[in-house]
């Protein structure tokens, strides 16, 4: 079973903002999900793991890899999406695959060609091998990404907000296919979408102002909420008072109204309901200013 460890992780760049505060997590075989907003640091946690970026202290292991003094050893076992997963404008899909396989190192052509077919068919774009991947949509971008990450047989692999952008067929396409990866390797998924951690993580954490909110399963910080969330129906032009008077964590458009989810020990008012708490009412409760005091 692969295991990460990271411990005590700092980072602050030179213009003042200190992207990671002391993290510190363990992280095991299968996928984690790393839920926060745009901005908690997500990607400069990523970057860190990846030894694209060092910290100012703390310390990364892989499977008893230093992760921080020996970065060459943590790559031959990584794969790696990055949000923004550049292509050269003319390389088809089959040759850019052929040209990363070298660069990791696996010189025999044979090997090679066995290789990428095999992954052009995982990632269901074998029948596009000879098209330019500039030429793919978002999804199918997303896929030779994640094609290119399998090689190398990693132990680890990192995607960085892999989800958005993407339409429902195409993410539900890319779901599977992380499902499948993530059987025998740790898939640490960084995103803001609340969906991609409830559909696919049996392990997360919350992220925010680059601090650690939660570390768990999701059913647990579930728990954490049950009984405190009440749902209200509003006028649209009444949501800053209950914002005012109340803990909104949420405000959602349904029908031309406003839907609003507030924490309170009881029902703040006529008309609230309480109702069974979603990730996302945790996300929104875990990166607010002030969380279910009173």
């Amino acid at each position: 079973m692969a295991r990460l460890s990271i411990s005590n992780l700092t980072k602050t760049y030179d213009n003042g903002v200190k992207a990671l505060n002391n993290i510190s997590l363990e992280i095991e075989s299968g996928m984690f999900g790393l839920l926060g907003p745009n901005g908690a640091g997500k990607s400069s946690l990523m970057r860190t793991i990846a030894t694209l970026q060092t910290p100012d202290q703390g310390s990364i292991t892989l499977n008893g890899i230093d992760a921080l003094n020996e970065p060459e050893a943590l790559r031959r076992v990584l794969g790696y999406l990055p949000q923004e997963f550049g292509v050269y404008p003319k390389i088809s899909a089959e040759e850019l695959l052929d040209h990363i396989a070298v660069l990791k190192g696996i010189s025999k052509t044979k090997e090679r060609k066995e290789l990428v077919d095999y992954l052009l068919q995982k990632v269901n774009l074998y029948e596009k091998r000879k098209k330019a991947v500039k030429s793919f949509s978002g999804g199918m971008k997303q896929r030779i990404g994640i094609a290119q990450a399998l090689i190398g047989d990693p132990k680890l692999i990192i995607v960085d907000e892999p989800t958005a952008g993407l339409d429902p067929g195409e993410r539900n396409r890319f779901h599977n296919l992380l499902a499948d990866v993530a059987e025998s390797v740790i898939v640490i998924l960084s995103t803001h979408i609340v969906d991609d951690v409830k559909e696919l993580c049996s392990d997360m954490a919350i992220m925010n102002k680059g601090e650690i909110m939660y570390k768990g399963t999701p059913q647990n910080v579930l728990s954490e909420l049950d009984g405190l969330v009440w749902e209200k129906t509003v006028a649209r032009n009444t949501v800053e008072t209950y914002q005012a008077q109340h803990k909104v964590i949420s405000n959602k458009m349904n029908s031309g109204k406003s839907v609003i989810h507030v924490l309170h020990h009881e029902q703040p008012e006529e008309g609230f309901v309480n109702v069974k708490p979603d990730l996302e009412d945790v996300f929104f409760a875990k990166t607010s200013a002030s969380i279910i005091a009173d």
